[in-house]
């Protein structure tokens, strides 16, 4: 039996666990014989069967570990790409524009947990007054997450921001059809504005550079799903309901 991969951890934890420390830990475990080291294995295990609540204690330190790791990289991450996270004049701004935070969301206006977490993110958005709130169109989920992108980056370029804003709420709350053009243009009339422009610009070079834009971002921030946030220098990858959010927003402000 050989253990030189996994035993020393698993022996300093033992040992550990059994209270003994100092030069009972220190020696080279790459060491042992075939007997010791056979000897050794047996004894680690009889110890984990008899205290499985040290590998629930190992796990949690990994976790831990892992968790503290991902937060770095992500931290590392986004000072690297600050200008094109935060500053990118191609997507929308809502939210108090010179708010102390500024809260970036990726998103899917098919995505079911994006429209889960719209109405929370309005409500963190307007009951906290001082949040800067910047989308970013990362459309991945088929065809016609595509065409509702390109429909709102259009809409964003030739009708405005607050027609984008009433289009971006109403994919979410209200609109059910499917992304033909003629059902673009009746939502778009029916949200007060005319989608005719948004319509001749949506194959654009102006509107596939801003999709293409924010999917080469989404690669370098190792963004995979949607929605996923990104506060300060922390990233939150999925839904996460509004009392997290608002602990999240706190301690980035901390």
């Amino acid at each position: 039996m050989s253990l030189p991969k996994i035993a020393a951890p698993l022996l300093a934890l033992t040992l550990a666990a059994a209270g003994v420390s100092g030069p009972a830990l220190a020696f080279d475990i790459t060491k042992m014989t075939p007997a010791e080291s056979a000897a050794f294995g047996t004894q680690v295990r009889d110890y984990l069967v008899k205290n499985p609540e040290v590998m629930l204690d190992v796990m949690s330190a990994l976790e831990a570990k892992q968790a503290q790791q991902q937060a770095q990289s992500d931290s590392d991450i986004i000072a690297a790409n600050d200008a094109q996270i935060f500053k990118d004049p191609a997507s929308w701004v809502g939210g108090n524009p010179d708010g102390d935070i500024t809260v970036v969301e990726f998103l899917d206006y098919r995505c079911g947990y994006c429209r889960k977490a719209h109405s929370e993110v309005q409500e963190l958005v307007k009951s906290d007054g001082n949040i800067r709130y910047v989308v970013k169109e990362f459309p991945i989920l088929g065809p016609d997450s595509i065409t509702a992108s390109r429909f709102a980056i259009g809409v964003l370029q030739t009708a405005g921001p607050e027609a984008y804003e009433k289009l971006k709420n109403a994919f979410y709350t209200s609109f059910r059809g499917e992304m033909t053009v003629d059902n673009l243009k009746a939502l778009g009339t029916s949200l007060g504005f005319d989608p005719a422009p948004a319509v001749a610009r949506m194959n654009a070079p102006e509107v596939e550079a801003v999709i293409k834009a924010n999917h080469e971002l989404a690669g370098k921030l190792q963004i995979q799903g949607t929605p996923t946030f990104v506060l300060g220098d922390q990233m939150l990858r999925g839904y996460l309901p509004l009392d997290g959010m608002r602990q999240v927003v706190a301690e980035v402000r901390g």
